[in-house]
């Protein structure tokens, strides 16, 4: 294990009345953010190149420290988090003997930011591009999984060079890697544009189902594994079309990209298993960028019309944002920047927050002054944000006069109060749906407790996810705890991985099975 880092402020950096100065040193910008889980009072920042900040009341105070790697540290930081507390430090590389971001590299620390280890990597092929990674976590097992674009030849105009969306997982904590993995089935260009397969971030449901969006020419496109990406879907699900294309101008920007962002509620609330897609577009115009939401409630089978999370009047600048969901609540955060108190460049920071599932937003400005960027200096291709146990702390770029810095914010929800509920509407937690025995040949029993009158429906999947029986459709039941008998025996299936959907009163709940013969 490797022991280097740099110190660069002997004290931390103190704290405005609102907004709080991270950093103002080497121009920093794609700030990535994250809490410790054992102890969210401990916080880790990342930005651009090779700047990491570390925190310890909950981020009202940082301090600033550059990692270094054997292999280079050249960007796209991601700050990732397992439930052990160990953090995770993702990005490019740039080493001396290899070739410009040949490889994703992953660090990681054991004690809160005080050491590194030099890291491992994954993704090497060659001189080939690897770019825009971002990562997730199985928190039943601290399975890693990251996913990104490979260049054949980055900025290339030849037909002949295309872009892919490369998967890759680690099964000790970032010590060693898969072997990347295609897992797109149309590819894109090179040019880093609309036609380019881009911005493949992942997330992890209740029961350990793997999903994956990205854009490019065919829209939003969605996939999954039920089975930690060794296998996934035969073709891939088109979710929606993306107006104007992800990368768009917008004015006194270098360059603005509209990204998509996915998450999934494993809170054990109402929303459980809820799959939520967060990205800004131009479908109402160019000068009308707003952000947009849907969610799938099935796997991602199906998706919602996008609702817009901004809610000022039509014709006014909203992009790059970024969203979370506070795993231990349900509730939903987004933050971006926004003109809509402006006739100009002036931009503002808001975030949005939702309690609902995304059926309402609430917006705030949280900016303590709007800023106005210079589009010669590169401000980055996006912001990020973090919710535990209702500690929010969005991170942002501001770029004046050239100077680039980043900031977080104390945010201050207007929570709800709570409101009593009644026994029959009580949700049904995952913990009270059990599925036995696994393995298993010929029989297996699902048990399901429910606490009123309930619509219910059990449907067995394959890993491809489609319907192999249907158990139980609609069908009424009273309060009490129910065993409900599957003979596989008569099903006629094949020995491998399936997956019992259970669905009560709207929520599903999904159970893994193996099949031996």
């Amino acid at each position: 294990m490797r022991f280097l880092f740099l110190l660069l402020a002997a004290a931390a950096f103190p704290a405005s009345a609102q907004n709080i100065l991270i950093s103002d040193a080497l121009n920093p910008n794609e700030p990535s953010i994250m809490f410790n889980p054992k102890d969210p009072a401990i916080m880790i920042a990342g930005s651009n190149l090779n700047s990491y900040y570390l925190s310890s009341d909950t981020g009202k105070t940082w301090t600033q420290h550059l990692l270094t790697s054997s292999f280079g540290v050249w960007g796209d930081p991601v700050i990732e988090v397992d439930t052990a507390g160990v953090f995770y430090f993702f990005h490019l590389s740039n080493p001396p003997g290899g070739n410009w971001i040949d490889r994703i590299v992953c660090q990681k620390t054991e004690d809160n930011g005080a050491t590194w280890n030099d890291g491992s990597f994954t993704g090497l092929n060659g001189t080939k591009a690897q770019d825009k990674q971002w990562s997730s976590v199985n928190a039943h097992n601290n399975h890693i999984f990251l996913t990104w674009t490979q260049f054949d030849q980055y900025g290339s105009f030849n037909p002949a060079d295309s872009s892919i969306i490369l998967f890759s997982r680690s099964f000790d904590q970032g010590e060693t890697w898969s072997e990347a993995k295609r897992i797109n089935q149309h590819a894109g260009d090179c040019i880093d544009s609309d036609n380019t397969v881009e911005g493949a971030t992942s997330a992890v449901g209740p029961d350990g189902e793997l999903y994956v969006v990205w854009a490019g020419p065919d829209g939003l496109i969605f996939d999954r594994s039920y089975d930690e990406g060794d296998t996934w879907l035969d073709e891939d699900i088109i979710i929606g079309e993306f107006p104007g294309g992800w990368d768009y101008a917008i004015p006194g920007l270098f360059r603005c990209n509209g990204l998509p962002i996915l998450k999934c509620d494993t809170s054990g609330g109402p929303n459980n298993g809820t799959l939520y897609l967060n990205w800004t577009d131009q479908r109402n115009g160019e000068e009308d960028t707003d952000v947009w939401l849907a969610k799938s409630t099935d796997g991602g089978d199906t998706w919602s019309d996008p609702v817009r999370v901004n809610d000022d009047d039509a014709g006014k600048q909203q992009f790059m944002t970024w969203m979370d969901v506070d795993q231990v609540n349900g509730h939903l955060f987004f933050v971006f920047y926004d003109r809509r108190n402006y006739d100009d460049n002036r931009t503002d920071v808001y975030v949005a927050y939702s309690f609902d599932g995304g059926e309402t937003f609430t917006n705030e400005r949280i900016s303590d002054s709007p800023f106005t960027p210079n589009e010669g200096v590169f401000f980055g291709d996006y912001t990020n944000i973090a919710a535990n146990d209702s500690i929010v702390r969005p991170i942002w770029t501001r770029l004046e006069g050239g100077q680039l810095t980043i900031w977080t914010h104390d945010v201050k929800a207007d929570y709800p109060e709570a409101e009593p509920v009644a026994i029959a509407d009580k949700p049904v937690l995952s913990n009270e749906v059990t599925q036995y025995p696994n393995p298993t040949e010929n029989m297996a029993w699902v048990s399901f407790k429910i606490h009123g009158p309930s619509e219910v429906s059990v449907g067995l999947y394959d890993q491809q996810g489609k319907l192999a029986a249907t158990i139980i459709d609609q069908q009424g039941y009273d309060y009490g705890k129910y065993v409900i008998p599957v003979q596989l025996g008569h099903l006629g299936l094949q020995a491998g991985s399936y997956i019992f959907r259970i669905t009560i009163n709207g929520q599903t709940t999904t159970r893994h099975m193996v099949v031996i013969q």
